[in-house]
């Protein structure tokens, strides 16, 4: 269903653009200039936000890497804990 959708879509904004560039008010060449102006402020644009979402991707997974190592500490810590606890206790009660 989503696929219909998306093919209707794509249809109709070709369908629009067709339109609209045989209704311009401008020339032929401006038209063009216009048109291949837009499609390279659109490409800056998403090399722009690709960028972005590179960063933004490094930057959660540089956190993601120190919050894993941050744990790992705790659990070691947690663990030598328990054994240190666990040796106290069965020293404790040899002796008793």
């Amino acid at each position: 269903m989503a696929e219909k959708s998306i093919s209707y879509f794509l249809v109709g904004l070709g369908v629009g653009a067709v339109v609209g560039i045989l209704c311009a008010p401008k020339s032929g060449e401006e038209t063009r200039k216009y048109l291949a102006q837009k499609a390279k402020e659109a490409s800056d644009y998403a090399q722009k936000k690709g960028r972005e979402l590179t960063e933004s991707a490094e930057n959660l997974i540089e956190r993601g890497k120190e919050s894993m190592t941050h744990k790992k500490e705790q659990i070691t810590t947690a663990i030598h804990a328990g054994r240190e606890a666990y040796h106290r206790e069965g020293n404790s009660r040899v002796s008793d």
